[in-house]
Order: C-alpha cells, then sequence, then structure tokens
C-alpha cells in the first residue's frame, strides 16, 4: 500500500486541525462556547433561547390583552416571511412580483380575524390576481416563474398563517391559540433534548439530517402531556381532544420544519435570514407555526364546535 506524499499527509493535518501548534478539539469547542458561536447543535443557544422567550412572551401579551396588535404583529411576520422566502427564491433567478405579495401578506391576516373564512379566501384571490396582472404588466423574462413563485409564497406562509386568526375568532379563541403555540414549543424543546440525547435513527436524512425519530418520539410524548394539560385545565374540554390535537399538532410541525428544510436545501442556502440571533430568520421560527395553525383550526371546528 503506498502512503501520500508528506505534502498531502500535511495538508490532511491542517485541514483536520492536527497540524503543529494547533489547539486540541476539546479545546477549540471550549473556546467557541466561550465567543458565543453556535454549539454542536448548530446555534447559539443562549441568543436562541432569549430570542425565543421574548417573542413568546410579545405574542402572549397581545394575544391575551391586544388582540388588535396581535394581529398587526401576525400581518408583520406574514409580511417578513414572505420576503425572507422571496429573497431566496432570487437565488435561483425566480424573482417574484413584491408589491402585490406584500400587500396581500399585510391584508390577510386581518381578513381572517375580521371577515372569517369568507374574507381570507377573498384575499387570497385577489392577491393571486394582483401577481398575475403584476407579471403581465411586467416586461421581465420568466414570467410563469414569476407568479408561480409568488402563488407558492402567498399560500405557504400568510395564508397558512393566517388560520392563527381564524382560531383566534373562535370561542375561547386567546387559550385554543396559546394551547398550538404551546404544542409547537413542547414539539420543538422536547424532540431537540431527546434527539440530541438518544437520537440514533435520522428520519430524513437526506432533508434534515439532525431530526432523528428517537426525536419524534420525544416530541410526541412532551406534546401529549401538555396538550392534555391545555385541554383540561385551559380549554375545559375532554382530555382526549388535547391528544389529538397533541398528535396531529406534532405532525403538522413537523411536516412543517421539514418541508422548509427541503426549500433551504434545495435553494443552497442554511438558514432564511438572520433577522432573529441564535435563529436564523422569520421562517427558521415560522416553519412549524404556519403547518399547524390551520390544523389547530380544522380541529377545533370539527372536534370541539362552540366549546369554551
Amino acid at each position: 500500500m503506498s502512503e501520500d506524499p508528506p505534502s498531502t499527509q500535511a495538508g490532511r493535518r491542517h485541514a483536520y486541525g492536527a497540524g503543529p501548534g494547533a489547539p486540541p478539539p476539546e479545546a477549540g469547542r471550549r473556546n467557541r462556547q466561550r465567543a458565543g458561536q453556535p454549539s454542536r447543535a448548530g446555534r447559539n443557544l443562549p441568543a436562541a433561547i432569549g430570542v425565543g422567550v421574548a417573542l413568546l412572551a410579545i405574542v402572549l401579551v397581545g394575544l391575551f390583552f391586544l388582540p388588535s396588535a396581535f394581529v398587526g404583529l401576525v400581518a408583520a411576520f406574514a409580511v417578513l416571511g414572505a420576503w425572507e422566502v422571496s429573497r431566496a427564491l432570487a437565488v435561483k433567478d425566480i424573482h417574484v412580483p413584491l408589491p402585490p405579495l406584500f400587500a396581500g401578506a399585510s391584508v390577510m391576516p386581518f381578513a381572517a380575524f375580521y371577515g372569517g373564512p369568507e374574507a381570507l379566501s377573498f384575499a387570497l384571490v385577489g392577491t393571486g390576481l394582483a401577481i398575475l396582472v403584476h407579471a403581465c404588466l411586467e416586461t421581465t423574462r420568466d414570467a410563469a416563474r414569476s407568479v408561480m413563485g409568488g402563488i407558492f409564497i402567498l399560500a405557504w406562509v400568510p395564508l397558512f398563517i393566517s388560520f392563527a386568526l381564524l382560531l383566534l375568532d373562535e370561542p375561547n379563541g386567546a387559550f385554543k391559540v396559546a394551547t398550538m403555540l404551546l404544542l409547537v414549543v413542547a414539539n420543538d424543546t422536547f424532540g431537540y433534548l431527546v434527539g440530541a440525547l438518544f437520537g440514533r435513527h435520522p428520519m430524513a436524512p437526506k432533508i434534515s439530517p439532525k431530526k432523528s425519530w428517537e426525536g419524534f418520539a420525544g416530541s410526541v410524548g412532551g406534546a401529549v402531556v401538555v396538550g392534555v394539560l391545555c385541554s383540561v385545565l385551559l380549554l375545559d374540554l375532554q382530555w382526549w381532544f388535547g391528544l389529538v390535537l397533541a398528535i396531529a399538532t406534532v405532525a403538522a410541525s413537523t411536516a412543517g420544519d421539514l418541508a422548509e428544510s427541503m426549500v433551504k436545501r434545495e435553494l443552497g442556502i442554511k438558514d432564511m435570514s438572520n433577522l432573529l440571533p441564535g435563529h436564523g430568520g422569520i421562517m427558521d421560527r415560522l416553519d412549524s407555526i404556519v403547518f399547524a395553525a390551520p390544523v389547530g383550526y380544522l380541529l377545533s371546528v370539527l372536534l370541539a364546535p362552540g366549546a369554551g
């Protein structure tokens, strides 16, 4: 067996940090942690926890004390999420019509809360038509890709997140939205903890290598406990509603997380943006919520009509 030339061996040692004078791997990890750089989990945990708690506090204050402000906050999230995805699609030379997209993203949450499903549907169709007309009036190339990209963003972000406002308009709606958010947090938290400790079998290695079946089981277990407690203590419903809601929310949240990971992998980007320290972009936080909101609303209508 032939050996590599000395120059190749030196290059390999340098590449793996094993060259002369290089610090041991353990010291490198400690230095990164002291510098506030991402841990093995791939993110700055103190910053991520701080930003997550702050966002949750702002959302809950608006949800229970200032409903109109909460609607405005959701609209702001919808616009920022639409901006992030449109910016990401531009990497593949897909340039969506931004004025009608942003206008629709800002209007749809208000339409959902103040006008219900009919108004939300009207806003969706109207924005889709505006995107089509805008693309026809512009003399840009790839108009079809532009329109399809705009419709994709419109459905993925503003439409899905607007279901949270439909849920808020339900009886006992503030507690139902809070329960949905707590289930999403439970999904992320227990999935991360169990996956980090016991994760051995990747769920979708080509899309999200760090997501494991063990983590998914942890998400289900933690969310079921939270869902049953919220159903009995907050919503005044039967325990089984919390069980069904928890399992459905975990499935939807996981699908949303994997969907965003698939889009980012296809576009060749790590995060949608760097707006949130420790998290990435707004969509890196909304990816689970936008899928969980429609599920929460549909289960509330089908299994708990008029409850609360």
